[in-house]
């Protein structure tokens, strides 16, 4: 492969790298505040949107591996897509809600990119040592972020747990990952896969229990129970931007990470003692614990992070329960990328509302959502639609998005399955109590009389538009999103 053609496919990544350094330097060498605080987040998003069209020219690029560790393929071309799209979405969100917060908004845009950029990274790692260097790119960039705001309190506090709770997880996935590496004497994934097929008792048991150790890692990126313990304080007091990338962006990283590496290294340990039955329980317990704890909260944030829990066991029944029957329209996989895809603009929806309204009160407590729909319309009605799509109403990204893991589960007919797709029906009742709720504050009980109407910026505008066409245009007209989801499925090492 020549110099070109080496340059063509690492283009994202160039390109993000790119521009994350032109954000510093132009945030250290440029005196005119004001202006700044303009053109730092423009640069930003031009950068972002440069990587996005490279991401997309170079779909239908036939699967191959670049620079010996990273894989360009539509598994990791999908992952780019929501990765660059994600952040893209929560820099507009940000630039109001950092105005009066913080003097430090250069740095926040940069580490920003920096975290997309090790999401894409992580999406194409093909060894043990690239997935785990980008894992802990994305996880430094976002310990940083969640405490951001010094003078902040719950914001510190938000930092040092999330390090506090990564730095034990990352070791016992490192441990995980040199116990495979030890048995196999490998780091390549692929070739992992065929020795570990070939491999025997001794081997066998060794595996299992390096398996067990790498979930503990894939699943505090995920925010599955019972590694969720850093999720509630973390989203409570990270600046809402972060919450909102940490549940969407760093839950998608987890996920193809989680994925990449189980069906490339560890597809003969599916059944039996196998990570399909680790992965059904982890799931169960996150639907279960997430949803009827959501119920309780009175903070908006934290009740989104128990709903990022609860929606993680959602998302990884389509994973649990693939299939390799090309034919089908039920592939389990494709249902976990749709449903992806679409939780990107339904919690984005609802993140941007939580910001605008946020930065216009200082409050995300429910009880002050009351009346919103006078205050705001705009608001009010793009929340009510990403909750509607978080409770999987019909219509939606979200209804969909549960309805093809579901299915999946249904499909895979076997009474793990169904009760798993039994829980994830019931669980999702629950849900719509805590989700409609707080469209009941917004749209039928009376706001104060002070309460003053909620401007909108037109950063946040923009944003809140996108992600409204984004849940309709899923909900409504689905099958290209479909298809883009089960041609994604494609990736090094599966056979598909």
């Amino acid at each position: 492969m020549n110099l070109g053609e080496t340059l063509r496919l690492l283009s994202p990544e160039l390109l993000l790298l790119f521009t994350g350094l032109v954000v510093l330097i132009v945030d250290l060498i440029w005196g005119d505040e004001e202006k700044k605080t303009i053109w730092v987040p423009t640069l930003s998003l031009i950068g972002l949107g440069a990587a996005l069209a490279a991401t997309i020219l170079l779909w239908g690029t036939p699967p191959t591996t670049v620079v010996a560790m990273m894989a360009v393929d539509p598994f990791a071309l999908f992952f780019k897509l929501i990765a660059i799209g994600t952040v893209m979405l929560v820099t507009l969100a940000a630039i109001p809600y950092l105005q009066d917060r913080t003097p430090y908004r250069g740095e926040f845009y940069a580490l920003l990119v920096f975290a997309c950029l090790a999401i894409t990274l992580a999406s194409s790692g093909t060894t043990l040592i690239s997935v785990y260097l980008a894992m802990e790119f994305l996880s430094i960039t976002s310990y940083v972020l969640a405490g951001y705001l010094r003078n902040d309190m719950k914001s510190t506090e938000a930092g040092i747990k999330y390090f506090l709770y990564g730095a034990v997880t990352s070791a016992v996935m490192l441990y995980g990952m040199s116990l495979l590496y030890g048995a196999t004497g490998s780091i390549y994934l692929a070739e992992i896969g065929r020795m570990v097929a070939a491999g025997g008792s001794g081997l066998n048991d060794l595996t299992v229990v390096a398996i067990v150790l790498m979930l503990a890692g894939f699943a505090f990126k995920i925010v599955l129970a019972p590694f969720h313990q850093w999720a509630p304080d973390t989203y409570e007091g990270a600046p809402t931007p972060i919450t909102a990338f940490l549940s969407v962006g760093s839950k998608a990283a987890g996920f193809a990470i989680l994925m990449r590496v189980l069906l490339t290294a560890l597809p003969a340990f599916r059944y039996d003692i196998g990570w399909m039955a680790f992965l059904m329980a982890l799931s169960i317990i996150s639907m279960a614990l997430g949803n009827l704890i959501a119920l309780r909260q009175s903070n908006i944030k934290r009740m989104l992070a128990y709903s990022s829990i609860a929606q993680a066991g959602y998302i990884s029944i389509g994973f649990i329960t693939l299939v390799s029957n090309v034919q089908g329209s039920f592939l389990g996989m494709n249902g976990t990328l749709f449903y992806l895809f679409a939780y990107l603009f339904t919690n984005l929806a609802v993140f941007s509302g939580v910001i605008a309204f946020e930065s216009a009160t200082g409050s995300t407590e429910i009880a002050d959502f009351r009346g919103l729909v006078r205050r705001s319309p705009l608001i009010a009605g793009v929340m009510m639609v990403g909750l509607l799509s978080l409770a999987g109403i019909p219509g939606t990204g979200g209804f969909l998005g549960k309805f093809f893991v579901f299915g999946s589960a249904i499909q895979f007919n076997t009474a793990q399955t169904l009760t798993l797709a039994l829980v994830g029906v019931i669980t999702s009742v629950i849900a719509a109590f805590y989700y409609l709720n707080i469209v009941r504050y917004m749209f039928f009980e009376p706001a104060d009389e002070d309460a003053q109407p909620v401007v909108v910026t037109t950063p946040v505008k923009v944003g809140l538009a996108v992600t409204t066409v984004g849940i309709l245009a899923i909900g409504l007209y689905p099958q290209p999103f479909i298809d883009l989801a089960t041609q994604s499925i494609q990736m090094l090492g599966m056979a598909f």
